[in-house]
């Protein structure tokens, strides 16, 4: 299997190349610019590994929720891709790669609620699972709320809090939710990446689940509407 992933949805900026098990990446963390770095972070990836973009199965994306310029960016640099290497493409939820992240870093984790900063005083927020092949896989729907208004799945009497939400609003989500624990400072900054994008979208990309670039779409939460973003060609 030869796949690309990328993800541009937070401050965190990512590409990543799954090559026949050896995971190849390039990431960095700021606040704007991630449209310059993006594409030359997968030209970075293809060089190394020696590819072109037809010699790839598949794209995989962060499609959302995050901030609006960023999961659009994203979306728009699949389409581009896709349309001009004739790919298919794997959309993965950025909280879904938190949680994977989470799991990973966390062995003893099996139950996992990420909380990201979606500003406005609120925050995206969904629950998942570890499977017994050690992935993320999500328990119920993602949701865009106050901090005040989260909720653990039934049958949860606890979990494991991740991501920058508990940071941004930890004092809200303690009162809220008093059993989970978040006091790990490793996991209570973490954002996606497109590695863990990369491990999540393989089983897909194996199965044969891979979707036509014009299915690439952002999912944003806030308006619960997803919107499509137009083909682009790639650069050069």
């Amino acid at each position: 299997m030869k796949l690309l992933a990328l993800d541009t949805a937070t401050e965190s900026c990512s590409a990543a190349l799954l090559m026949d098990g050896q995971l190849l990446t390039r990431e960095e963390e700021f606040a704007r610019g991630h449209a310059e770095r993006i594409l030359p972070m997968i030209d970075e990836l293809l060089s190394e590994a020696q590819l072109s973009l037809r010699q790839l199965d598949a794209i995989a994306f962060g499609r959302g929720p995050g901030s609006f310029t960023g999961v659009r960016l994203g979306v728009t640099v699949t389409q581009g891709l896709a349309f001009g290497s004739g790919l298919g493409v794997v959309p993965i939820s950025d909280l879904q790669a938190v949680a994977q992240r989470a799991l990973q870093m966390d062995p003893a984790a099996n139950r996992i609620l990420v909380c990201n900063d979606a500003r406005m005083s609120e925050v995206y927020w969904g629950c998942y699972e570890r499977t017994s092949d050690g992935l993320a896989q999500a328990l119920g729907e993602e949701h865009v709320s106050k901090p005040s208004q989260l909720e653990l799945p039934p049958g949860w009497l606890t979990a494991t809090g991740v991501g920058r939400g508990f940071v941004a609003y930890g004092e809200a989500l303690r009162m809220a939710l008093p059993t989970v624990r978040a006091d790990n400072p490793f996991l209570t900054q973490l954002l996606p990446r497109a590695a863990e994008i990369a491990l999540l979208a393989a089983p897909a990309v194996t199965a044969g689940r891979i979707l036509p670039p014009e299915a690439a779409i952002p999912i944003y939460l806030r308006d619960n509407v997803a919107h499509v973003a137009q083909p682009t060609k790639p650069a050069g």
